[in-house]
């Protein structure tokens, strides 16, 4: 139930709404404890001496990308001048980097994105046959239409149920996760604590998914564009396989809201999750709560930023926190809405409603470092206070999810964005809700302060989400974190 709030109307007749009831955090916890649990991220993987990270790169635009033609593993594409644009922005992206090494696919679509990536560095590219796209054997060379045609009931398979999918005797996905896993073998045994991979969507997909120990019912949820970035960084354990952070998910040259499909299907519900701004430093803050503290200089840079970045997107609702810093960021993101149809002398401001979610807060003890969410869902002490407070946290996601579904209309015909604004901790929770993942896979996933992640619905909000990206930050330009980040000076999650 949403309850109004009564408030003065400001000159753009914006209304605030507040979400009601509080979950029942005790009952919410101990059903999410029945579940059984996931793999653990890493389980496969083998051990470490030390600290290493990993860079994953998408080749650019091919040939046969332009043309809509189905690939695989078939080597007779190349990069079109936008690919190898493309490419070289990469390179800028990926300037400041120390890289020890770069794995790559022998294709030549990838190659040749490598080689423009690595440039004048003196290390050897270093191929690996199983870093090559996807097997796809007789839909290799078709187009997307006549593959449709020619395999007709095959094709949907392919579609709708890939992990499952079978041609000319083979299980393509799972041939694919086989793959991906034997790559971390050779790719973690290297020396090296830095190391770039340059490969194809798929095969990528399969990297992403089996670090996190997630099955092939994850193809096509973790995408990858033409010269998307994922970092993956990888601490050792003593006893066993190393821990696994996904840093970033998908970093584009082009910008991550633009319109297009997602997993090459079209998609009209998408919802974005933007992480608050930089808030003041809790030693700043009166006995009040962490809750009240508001932005600080860097945080309303960041969320002007965010503003402008979404200032081509329509976005139709937002929904945040009632907390301070969530509640200004979001006002900074509405503002440049409405104002965006109005340049004109006789214009009308757009009307974007705005609502305050209870099931949006976070305590006060997480409202500083993320450090602790890792700690915590991994602890042994589960009678600790933190770990409890984590529960709640984590049974109030739940509600918290509903809620943004909720929100996105069944009507396809219609395209939907909502922007959902609140503390990185929060999100962390909704992305492992949209993934289907527990409590204890918080830690496997990394937001910043500012940031943007992008959840599409191709299949409406009663199907899955495809996670477009996440921690996307290079619209925050000189104030945002380099993508390359060293371990060295990354502060532990």
């Amino acid at each position: 139930m949403l309850l109004l709030v009564p408030t003065p109307a400001p000159a753009t007749a914006r209304r605030w709404r507040v979400g009601g009831a509080a979950p029942c955090v005790r009952c919410s916890s101990l059903r999410e404890l029945e579940r059984s649990p996931s793999p653990r991220p890493g389980a496969r993987l083998p051990p470490l001496r030390e600290a290493k990270r990993v860079v994953l790169v998408r080749h650019g635009q091919s040939t046969w990308n332009a043309e809509g033609r189905i690939q695989g593993s078939s080597d007779i594409s190349v990069l079109t001048p936008k690919g190898e644009s493309q490419a070289e922005t990469s390179r800028l992206m990926l300037l400041s980097d120390s890289f020890d090494a770069c794995f790559t696919s022998p294709l030549a679509r990838s190659r040749r994105t490598a080689e423009i990536i690595w440039a004048d560095r003196n290390e050897d590219l270093i191929p690996d046959s199983d870093l090559r796209e996807i097997d796809l054997y007789s839909f290799q060379g078709l187009l997307k239409n006549e593959g449709k045609e020619r395999y007709g009931v095959l094709y949907r398979q392919w579609q709708k149920n890939a992990a499952n999918f079978s041609i000319d005797g083979h299980y393509p996905v799972q041939e694919l996760w086989d793959r991906a896993q034997n790559c971390w073998e050779r790719i973690l045994a290297h020396e090296g604590k830095s190391v770039l991979v340059v490969a194809h969507n798929a095969v990528n997909q399969a990297l992403v998914a089996t670090s996190l120990g997630l099955g092939t019912e994850y193809f096509r949820i973790l995408l990858q564009s033409n010269c998307g970035a994922s970092v993956l960084d990888f601490t050792p354990r003593t006893g066993g396989p190393p821990s696994v952070c996904l840093n970033r998910l998908n970093q584009t040259p082009n910008s991550p809201v633009a319109s297009g499909s997602s997993g090459g299907r079209k998609t009209s519900k998408r919802i974005i999750l933007v992480c608050q701004g930089a808030t003041q430093d809790s030693a700043e803050i009166s006995l009040t709560g962490l809750g009240y503290a508001p932005l600080n200089m860097l945080g309303m840079i960041q969320s002007q930023k965010t503003a402008e970045l979404l200032l081509d997107q329509k976005v139709n609702g937002i929904l945040c926190s009632p907390q301070v810093a969530a509640v200004d960021t979001a006002t900074t993101i509405c503002e440049v809405q409405e104002a965006a149809d109005c340049l004109g002398a006789d214009c009308v401001p757009r009307y974007v409603e705005m609502k305050k979610l209870l099931e949006l807060e976070i305590d006060d003890a997480f409202q500083t470092k993320q450090k602790s969410f890792g700690e915590i869902a991994q602890s042994s002490w589960l009678g600790s206070m933190e770990y409890k407070t984590l529960q709640g946290l984590w049974a109030q996601s739940k509600d918290a999810w509903q809620a943004l579904l909720n929100e996105l209309p069944d009507d396809t015909s219609t395209d939907t964005t909502l922007v959902i604004v609140a503390h990185p901790g929060v999100h962390l929770a909704l992305i492992c809700r949209c993934l289907d993942l527990t409590m204890e896979h918080m830690s496997s996933f990394h937001l910043d302060d500012g940031s943007i992640s992008v959840i599409d619905f191709p299949d409406g909000p009663k199907g899955r989400g495809a996670v477009r990206c996440t921690n996307y930050t290079a619209h925050l330009g000189r104030w945002s974190i380099p993508i390359t980040r060293t371990t060295e000076t990354d502060e532990e999650f």
